[in-house]
């Protein structure tokens, strides 16, 4: 199968609705018209037709002559059938301040998601309970149950020791610290679930499904509240001994002296977070608090936001000069909060590696913006999902992009 390009983040909430209903009913019923879609539904058959075009194009659906005979004189109205695969996955992201679940097939193409906005950080036995219902309401949406589920990933932004599954410090998770995420979702949603940094799930979909496509030694960057890399070396994910490979955001800078919450000064993040970024940027436009900032890519359009954001990504850059000086990637790919600025910050990290590394190595690397924005982190939770999953098997490395991953409002 060809793989789908995944829409847009701004996919409408009524378009996800209409799809999420359609699924829905077609899970409890063995085969309807479009016009009994229609009825069941509520919805116009003008809706309903766009719909199920999308979803048969998508392979999720099916649409042929009904097996039984027409009741009356005339050929039978064709009838649309749900395409069951070998089983539906879950897909969990948490950041600081959302969890957000997804549900999908073993080919990657999202068929439910719910999110909601609350205090990971602060509050982990809350957020680990919001991810269990997320995940129950996503799966009803799409008509399926727990049952069905044959693979479960989730992304947390907090290192977690490959050996204990425990979540280690430093971190900004300073509540969640010899918490076992496995073992504590695993409990909720009755079923082993897979866990890793948030990092390491945006490296895995970009990898699959962005600007890291057909690249099997990447570095993938989130640059957000904190700063980590999720490593991609001979297109499988690195996360190290114990699971701190690319924790980049505790390299210390020369000259640097803000104190750090690992007990340090002067480590990166806090330096190019996107908080302190955010500050920088207040102060130099003279306008909002930081946090009423315009968004990371409307800033960029700014000449003024523009020469901070290239200024962090050279900040940014000398650091990763010596992870490209080590690994020699074929790409360097930016994501996070802070990654959604492209240009200016893309070109700031080019012009350090480029300074700063070895001739070979600063040569051969690519310096990428993400195309997964946001969503990077959940698409890569589905992605190991898929992997874990007895149906799709161990050898999955190359599943196709998610069809329709649907914008959430958090």
């Amino acid at each position: 199968m060809s793989a789908a390009v995944p829409e847009p983040a701004a996919v409408s909430a009524r378009r996800r609705r209409t799809r999420e209903q359609l699924l829905a009913v077609l899970a409890r019923h063995d085969a309807l018209s479009r016009a009994e879609l229609a009825r069941l539904t509520g919805l116009s058959r003008s809706a309903v037709g766009a719909c199920v075009s999308d979803l048969v194009e998508q392979g999720l659906v099916g649409e042929g002559p009904a097996t039984a005979a027409p009741a009356g004189p005339g050929r039978p109205a064709a009838v649309v059938r749900l395409r069951r695969g070998a089983g539906i996955v879950l897909g969990l992201d948490f950041g600081h301040t959302h969890v957000t679940a997804a549900v999908a097939d073993t080919e990657g193409r999202i068929l439910a998601e719910r999110g909601e906005i609350l205090d990971v950080d602060g509050r982990p036995q809350q957020a680990l309970d919001a991810g269990a219902r997320l995940a129950h309401a996503a799966l009803a949406a799409c008509g399926a149950t727990m049952d069905e589920v044959v693979g479960a990933a989730a992304g947390i932004p907090g290192p977690i020791d490959v050996r204990t599954s425990v979540v280690r410090e430093p971190t900004i998770l300073a509540s969640w610290i010899g918490l076992d995420p496995e073992a504590e979702l695993g409990a909720r949603l009755r079923r082993p679930v897979t866990v890793a940094n948030d990092a390491d799930m945006g490296a895995r979909a970009e990898h699959l499904y962005g600007a890291g496509r057909g690249i099997d030694d990447l570095v993938y960057v989130k640059a957000s509240h904190g700063i980590g890399a999720g490593l991609i070396l001979g297109g499988r994910p690195y996360r190290g001994a114990t699971g701190i490979a690319g924790e980049i955001g505790h390299t210390q800078l020369p000259g640097a002296i803000n104190w750090c919450r690992c007990g340090n000064q002067g480590c990166l993040e806090t330096v190019v977070s996107v908080g302190a970024v955010r500050r920088r940027l207040e102060h130099v436009l003279g306008g909002a608090a930081p946090d009423r900032l315009p968004p990371m890519a409307e800033l960029a359009a700014s000449p003024a936001a523009a020469r901070v954001l290239t200024d962090a990504g050279r900040t940014v850059g000398r650091v990763l000069a010596d992870l490209v000086n080590c690994l020699n990637p074929a790409a360097v790919i930016l994501g996070g909060e802070l990654g959604a600025a492209g240009e200016p910050l893309v070109a700031g990290v080019r012009e350090s590696i480029d300074r700063h590394a070895g001739q070979g190595g600063a040569g051969a690397v690519r310096v990428l913006g993400g195309r997964l924005g946001e969503r990077a982190e959940l698409l890569g939770a589905v992605a190991a999902a898929i992997q874990s999953s007895s149906a799709a098997g161990p050898a999955v490395t190359a599943v196709t992009r998610p069809a329709a991953p649907a914008a959430v409002s958090r």
